[in-house]
């Protein structure tokens, strides 16, 4: 199972966000790209970037921090937050990203996603929003009519190799992973299922690597140091 310490982002700072209530943010620093290199020292090869404004707005305002963590760090960095086009998708390949995340615009254009993965294969990846087994979109803050299940599939149909799967009311809670979410994703897909939200303890990353699942998302958690990175990376090979 790998490992991917996450940044999200708001002008240019390392924040997380409570249950993906912008209201409710914590800046934890005003510096990304220094968190980036402290991933990478912890002995990380991948860093999960989040645009939090791009993800409301459709918009590319922090891939210029972006490009700078990338730069400082060296990690494969894998990017969401507001994907909707061709041209951004572009614009993030041509910046050094290794994986390309798209949200809202997999749940309302599946031709935008089609022609993602035609073009870029496994350079694209799908990140879905989960809210009481519904699919949310904008940045968390509607809800979908499709269920995670159904969404999957036809993601899966579509070509999609990994799908990077959010629980909104673990994430950043510190309430422990949803394993039986994960679980049951996982033994109806044939692709890479990444777990992220309320990854909050060593318990939860045991539990996944048990579950056999490709990748856990860790947030939060390494910001309050409830979750020792280093450890975590060896626990999860």
């Amino acid at each position: 199972m790998i490992i991917l310490p996450a940044i999200d982002l708001v002008q240019g700072k390392a924040v997380r966000l409570f249950k993906g209530d912008y209201n409710r943010m914590t800046v934890y620093d005003e510096q990304p790209e220094r968190v980036g290199k402290f991933f990478r020292d912890c002995g990380a090869e991948w860093i999960h970037i989040v645009d939090l404004e791009g993800a409301k707005s459709g918009l590319t305002p922090n891939i210029d921090t972006i490009k700078g963590i990338i730069a400082a760090c060296g990690l494969k960095a894998e990017v969401g937050g507001g994907i909707r086009s061709m041209g951004t998708v572009q614009k993030y390949v041509d910046a050094g990203v290794s994986r390309v995340v798209l949200g809202t615009a997999a749940v309302n254009d599946p031709d935008f996603i089609k022609e993602a993965v035609k073009t870029y294969g496994s350079l694209i990846a799908v990140g879905v929003d989960i809210k009481n087994s519904y699919v949310a979109i904008k940045g968390w803050t509607e809800k979908s009519s499709r269920t995670d299940l159904e969404f999957c599939k036809s993601m899966q149909d579509l070509g999609v190799k990994t799908i990077i799967c959010t629980d909104i009311s673990r994430d950043g809670a510190m309430k422990g992973t949803n394993l039986d979410l994960y679980s049951k994703l996982s033994s109806e897909l044939d692709l890479d299922l990444v777990a992220s939200g309320g990854v909050s303890s060593m318990e939860d990353v045991r539990a996944l690597k048990a579950s056999g699942i490709y990748g856990a998302i860790i947030g939060k958690a390494l910001y309050t140091k409830d979750i020792d990175l280093k450890e975590a990376l060896e626990a999860a090979k």
